[in-house]
């Protein structure tokens, strides 16, 4: 007994130690994009690179925040996302409970289809989609491209919050409900509060895409001023190509900073919600 703990206390170890190992190994691109954007000298590769830059400044933050355009993109990005996750919860939270309590001629059959069109190349559909919305005077509008993020994210949305309604016993509903709740009640006072993990991890996960998101961004929103931050950035090196790398590398640290202080917020909730909702489909 005691040789078999030994070994299982040493082959943790061991993974343990591998998984460290790679955490450092990952975190490298993070370090480099740190190391140049604190450096003074504009030189992407060199053959004496160090992660402690020898002439260290804060001028590329401050061309950052006070010389380029990235507070409007921020905005706009701000505004896009804020918009993109209330709508596709509003919509997948009461359907996905829909489809995981009442069994309803077609519900197999529409969430087939939803997983179709979820597996859908998106950058398949750009033509469609544009000519939909130029009729309607949407593009180069953040109102298109809050129908195009909320049209992408709320089939996943869906799944997700679904198979987290799957997991909660139906027992608890029939209880409050014997008890003298309404359906109302049940869903806001019992079935929310325990979804709760599962909805904040939806949510994250599509603030983060609609943070990411650049071809959409790129193809249907034109002028500095209505740029997001991935099609800014992109602006913001093609111009600076020749200019300043570590501008371009202060900036991209920059606008990851939000994104990781609301993941580092969440993260108790992250590791049940994501199990959880895969558990049934």
């Amino acid at each position: 007994m005691t040789r078999k703990r030994l070994k299982e206390g040493l082959w943790l170890t061991v993974l343990n130690v591998f998984f460290i190992g790679l955490c450092f190994v990952t975190l490298i691109p993070i370090l480099y994009a740190l190391t140049v954007s604190l450096s003074g000298q504009n030189s992407l590769l060199s053959s004496d690179f160090s992660f402690i830059p020898k002439d260290l400044t804060l001028d590329n933050y401050r061309e950052v925040l006070f010389g380029e355009d990235i507070l409007t993109w921020f905005k706009n990005t701000v505004v896009l996302a804020a918009a993109t996750v209330f709508l596709s919860l509003l919509v997948a939270v009461p359907a996905a409970y829909r489809f995981s309590r009442r069994n309803f001629p077609g519900r197999k059959a529409i969430l087939k289809c939803l997983v179709l069109l979820n597996s859908f190349p998106a950058i398949l559909s750009m033509f469609a989609i544009y000519r939909l919305l130029r009729p309607m005077g949407l593009v180069n509008h953040r109102v298109g491209l809050i129908l195009v993020y909320t049209g992408t994210m709320a089939v996943f949305s869906l799944w997700n919050t679904k198979g987290y309604f799957d997991t909660i016993p139906t027992e608890i509903e029939e209880a409050a409900r014997m008890d003298g709740a309404s359906d109302m009640q049940v869903v806001l006072k019992m079935v929310l509060p325990l979804a709760r993990p599962s909805i904040i991890t939806t949510a994250l996960q599509v603030l983060i895409y609609v943070w990411n998101e650049y071809i959409y961004a790129t193809t249907f929103m034109t002028g500095e001023s209505k740029y997001t931050l991935a099609a800014g950035l992109n602006a913001l090196q093609a111009t600076e190509m020749s200019g300043s790398w570590p501008v371009f590398a202060a900036a991209s640290i920059t606008v990851s900073i939000p994104v990781l202080i609301i993941f580092f917020k969440c993260q108790k909730y992250m590791t049940s919600g994501l199990t959880a909702g895969g558990v049934k489909g």
